[in-house]
């Protein structure tokens, strides 16, 4: 990259935009109004400076990268956090088996929504393009067979998986320590009790991590969209049936995103579609600038707690699994527009039964896309492979790829945060008090002593403040028949053991109980 004027002024464009980002963040406005402002801000600066915005592509990459960094040990942390806290091996497995069908489901609903668009609109017809025209062999190394692809679930290296930020992997293996711990507490509780307290201790400490990386958030979106925009000014120029298969990307993706997924939301998680859309916006704007379901996990987990009142042990599962699976922007209508539009530009004859398979495919290898940006090229490369397309179809489609995966990321995004809300609902375990806005939820680190669940007498719970005897407060709250009272005396005695122990009106005292002793 060369340093030019126009970069510096680039440069300086961005820098002058954090300063009001920065100046908003003081004045403690919304968090989706200030990131809205940065997608606002950088679209007008991607269009002037065009090729200029190399000078700040490395701002966007990096936030990208530490986002990324933080996704591996938050994803452990948090799934074995949530899932030791369940309690039993049975309530895992319903919450395992119900979030799979969910995340499916909204996939396999976007295959057959990409089906009936392509179907409608008939996308690249009468392009007349010839096979071999564009080059396909470096498409044909990322095709994944079936096979392999479920072997890459099981771990070789943990290390390995961690490094690579293989969401799978990292998920099976927290799913057998959580076994392996409950299976355990049931019978040596105190034993293993010091392993949940270290997880809790050590969530909380990832999540305070993350929290510094989503505050940048906002900054990110200015580089990211700037980049995107400047980057890709000349599109309309030459593909105009891959402009028409875009605009068609982006109407199955928003239709998805607010049309199918409002209805899952109001038939089976009975909330309101928009109040919903509404609390989880930073986390599709995250998604749509970094085009990372992964990256994006710190946000969607945070708001779909914090906002939608999805409890932790259901967002911290649902949402990581659904950065894998199910993943219908990427794996359901991307390849299935993809092979309708080759089919129609390339002239290729193509029956029903084919279209069937080529949908069941879609939905077989939805399991285990990688939520990272350039996911959609494999999955859809492996789509045309197993249905036996040409690869040249993806090779073909791959300069409008970039900004279909905005609306392809937001999709996945939404699409697993409405699934997690659904189980949350079906399992008793969404708090409409914090969706209405009638509660906040608290942070395991606000919070220094337990909480009871409703208030409880000060004179016989845990005390308002340190007090000197914490053994006396912590007796019986009713009076208590003692059998040995008899032989003690109602006055205050030079015993240095019982002295804690007489906090009860004794029967047979003549007195009146010591005021040192009994406290209220």
């Amino acid at each position: 990259m060369n340093w030019d004027w126009p970069s510096v002024a680039t440069l300086a464009a961005v820098g002058v935009s954090w300063g009001v980002i920065f100046w908003m963040r003081k004045r403690a406005l919304n968090f989706s109004v200030i990131a809205l402002f940065a997608l606002a801000i950088g679209i007008p600066i991607g269009i002037v400076a065009e090729q200029h915005v190399q000078a700040v592509n490395p701002i966007g990459r990096i936030y990208i990268n530490v986002l990324l960094a933080t996704v591996a040990p938050l994803v452990l942390v948090a799934i074995v956090s949530a899932m030791t806290s369940l309690g039993t091996i049975a309530k895992l497995k319903s919450i395992g088996l119900r979030s799979t069908f969910w995340l499916l489901l909204s996939n396999a609903l976007g295959v057959i929504l990409a089906l009936a668009l392509a179907f409608i609109f008939r996308p690249g017809d009468g392009t007349g393009a010839k096979l071999g025209a564009v080059p396909s062999d470096t498409i044909a190394g990322q095709v994944q067979q079936f096979g392999d692809v479920v072997v890459s679930f099981f771990p070789t290296n943990v290390v390995g998986s961690f490094s690579a930020n293989a969401i799978i992997p990292i998920i099976l293996i927290a799913v057998t320590i959580s076994i392996a711990y409950l299976s355990l507490a049931e019978k040596q509780g105190e034993k293993v009790k010091i392993f949940a307290d270290g997880i809790e201790a050590l969530k909380l400490v990832v999540f305070k991590v993350v929290s510094y990386v989503i505050r940048m958030t906002p900054y990110a979106i200015v580089a990211l969209t700037a980049h995107m925009v400047g980057m890709s000014t000349n599109l309309g120029k030459s593909f105009t049936s891959l402009l028409g298969l875009l605009v068609l990307v982006w109407a199955a993706c928003t239709i998805h995103t607010w049309g199918i997924n409002s209805v899952l939301l109001s038939s089976f998680a009975n909330v309101s579609p928009v109040a919903f859309f509404r609390k989880i916006f930073p986390a599709q704007l995250t998604a749509f600038t970094t085009q990372s379901s992964i990256g994006t996990l710190p946000v969607t987990t945070g708001q779909l707690t914090r906002k939608v009142g999805v409890h932790p042990e259901i967002a911290h599962f649902t949402a990581p699994l659904g950065a894998n699976i199910g993943m219908p922007g990427c794996a359901g209508i991307w390849p299935i527009l993809i092979a309708v539009w080759g089919i129609n530009a390339y002239g290729l004859a193509y029956s029903p039964g084919q279209y069937l398979l080529l949908a069941i495919l879609s939905i077989v290898v939805s399991i285990g896309v990688a939520g990272v940006p350039g996911a959609a090229t494999v999955s859809a490369a492996t789509v045309m492979a197993a249905a036996g397309l040409p690869l040249e179809f993806v090779a073909a489609t791959i300069p409008i790829g970039v900004i279909a995966d905005m609306a392809r990321t937001a999709t996945n995004v939404t699409a697993a945060a409405v699934s997690a809300t659904v189980v949350a609902r079906q399992t008793g375990m969404l708090d409409d008090a914090i969706f209405e806005g009638r509660a906040q939820f608290v942070e395991d680190d606000d919070v220094l002593t337990p909480r009871p669940a409703q208030p409880q007498p000060v004179a016989h719970g845990w005390p308002a403040q340190p007090q000197p005897q914490p053994v006396a407060t912590a007796w019986p709250a009713q009076p208590q028949p003692q059998p040995v009272a008899t032989a003690w005396p109602a006055q205050p005695q030079p015993h240095t053991v019982a002295g804690p122990w007489p906090a009860q009106p004794q029967p047979v005292a003549p007195h009146a109980p010591n005021p040192e002793l009994v406290r209220s």
